[in-house]
């Protein structure tokens, strides 16, 4: 089954949304209205809106296995609010934008990769300093 499944305690019940094989883990866009999630054994990112309950992208990352964990949310100095995740099957970081409102032309894109220390990780944090 290629539907992804999102649970909203909220309003608890099952919606069934259209996304990519294999759903693995994810998390939160910093305004907790999008979650973000890895389809690693595809390379993408798919991103839910969880106040519509609708699909909003998929997106390549460009790297091997993505491997977000919960992801990290962060305000880049020129592409504005992103989400990261880093890759197990290699070195690299990827950079979503995640402000459709305040930079249009990067949200739900990947906007930067860099390499980062190591073979592959599997989770990316941030640290408020």
């Amino acid at each position: 089954n290629p539907a992804g499944r999102l649970y909203r305690p909220q309003e608890p019940e099952t919606t069934e949304i259209e996304a990519e094989r294999f759903l693995h883990d994810g998390g939160l866009d910093s305004t907790k209205r999008y979650f973000i999630t890895a389809a690693n054994a595809r390379n993408k990112l798919v991103v839910i809106d969880t106040k519509e309950g609708k699909l909003v992208a998929i997106e390549d990352t460009g790297g091997a296995t993505p491997h977000p964990g919960r992801g990290a949310n962060f305000t880049h100095p020129t592409l504005g609010p992103v989400w990261a995740t880093s890759h197990l099957g290699d070195d690299s970081v990827a950079l979503i934008g995640t402000d459709p409102e305040g930079h249009p032309d990067n949200a739900w894109k990947i906007v930067d990769s860099f390499p980062a220390l190591g073979g592959g990780s599997l989770f990316v944090k941030t640290h408020p300093n």
